[in-house]
């Protein structure tokens, strides 16, 4: 959801991005270095160059086994002894293919060169051009040698770069677990929920709360704007919605004026959120909801008929004094609730065409027969090929189906 301007605050956040399949990290350990003497090695690594020991144990079938590294810590270098004889001893001596990298090559070629290193080749520009990052090779104490290279403008953008990167892949684990990991038993309730994101994070929030004695709250919302900010303000707001809802279904709009409070208190002017809530009773088959400034429901019938529940109350956030609106329906076996947010409405296809409500309806009423699951996944399936040329917004559904 784009924010829009609001003459009596101003300054906008955020981007949506939820939960896909996490893929697993990988990252460099350690590099193999072959040592005659791995107390010597140790003693050279970590007098000589203030390396660090970030393993040093006996282990079973091995003997001693030492990993240093380098200040900023791993990868490092595991200090090995060969078996005399094998082909892993003959390579004692020579390059190794390690490199390491600095702000200054010449400032440790000073230091170290006091402290004994024996540098093969000093501080030297590249013969490919002049102003290019230096380097220079030294030798250990078994004459292993290693490279030595300054961080150039690329190196310390790629450097910047990966590590952006690094922080944006933990972002995503953690905003991925404040979604639902587990769905309250119903007995007359069958519902799914899922958030395919834009980016790696984002602010759309979807939940199933807990509200005791069989009753269950239905939680969309979209926090407006772009980006990271757009994450922190998501889990701001699940966290406000998690931590209240204790009076949720005994006093509803008092729950939801507090949930306006906290997010009001604690986000920057402009910051804001469209949600719709809704509360279930299993025994009764009663649905309870305030749609604050966000897209309509869909309430498809058991006959085919169609009900959009509208807006009853403004956003989540805006306005310090602030008061919301509940409607009740009430739900038959067969009825199908359907949440959505903005992004499965307004993607584009390539001609620049939106999906908009109509188009959405037609995905859904040729399968309202489908479980709750299957129709979460047909109707999310059709949004994201319809917008199949690029997806600008996080696209988040919820399917509720009475049983």
């Amino acid at each position: 959801m784009e924010s829009s301007s609001r003459p009596d605050r101003g300054k906008s956040t955020a981007d949506r991005h939820a939960a896909e399949p996490l893929q697993p990290s990988l990252r460099l350990n350690f590099a193999t270095v072959w040592v005659r003497d791995q107390e010597r090695s140790r003693q050279f690594f970590v007098d000589q160059l203030g390396f660090q020991v970030a393993v040093d144990a006996e282990v079973s079938g091995v003997g001693r086994w030492i990993i240093t590294s380098p200040p900023a810590g791993l990868p490092g270098l595991a200090l090995v002894v060969p078996v005399e004889g094998s082909t892993e001893a003959k390579r004692i001596g020579q390059n190794t293919g390690v490199a390491f990298l600095t702000e200054d090559v010449q400032a440790l070629f000073d230091e170290w060169s006091k402290r004994g290193v024996r540098f093969v080749v000093p501080p030297t520009e590249p013969s490919w051009g002049r102003g290019q990052a230096r380097y220079a090779l030294f030798e250990d104490v078994d004459g292993n040698r290693y490279s030595l290279i300054e961080i150039d403008e690329a190196t310390r953008a790629f450097e910047a770069e990966r590590q952006a990167a690094h922080d944006l892949a933990i972002a995503k684990e953690v905003q991925s677990r404040l979604f639902p990991q587990r769905h309250p038993p119903l007995q007359t309730l069958a519902y799914a929920g899922l958030c395919y994101p834009a980016r790696a994070v984002g602010g759309d929030y979807y939940d199933f709360l807990d509200l005791g004695q069989g009753r269950l709250g239905l939680v969309v919302g979209d926090i407006a704007g772009k980006g990271i900010a757009a994450a922190l303000l998501m889990a701001n707001l699940q966290a406000n919605f998690r931590g209240q809802c204790a009076t949720a279904w005994e006093q509803p709009q008092r729950f939801l004026r507090s949930v306006n409070q906290l997010f009001y208190e604690n986000t920057n002017d402009g910051d804001y959120a469209t949600v719709f809530f809704a509360e279930y009773d299993d025994q009764t088959r009663q649905l309870r909801y305030s749609n604050c400034g966000h897209p309509p429901g869909f309430l498809l019938q058991r006959d085919g008929t169609l009900e959009r529940l509208e807006s009853t109350s403004t956003v989540i956030g805006l306005f310090e004094q602030w008061d919301c609106a509940f409607d009740e329906r009430q739900l038959y076996p067969g009825d199908t609730l359907v949440l959505y947010t903005d992004g499965a409405t307004e993607c584009s296809n390539h001609a620049g065409e939106e999906l908009g409500e109509e188009r959405l309806l037609e995905a859904l009423k040729p399968h309202r027969e489908l479980s709750s699951q299957e129709l979460l996944a047909e109707v999310t399936s059709q949004v994201r090929q319809f917008s199949a040329y690029e997806q600008a917004d996080d696209i988040t559904f919820i399917v509720a189906k009475c049983t």
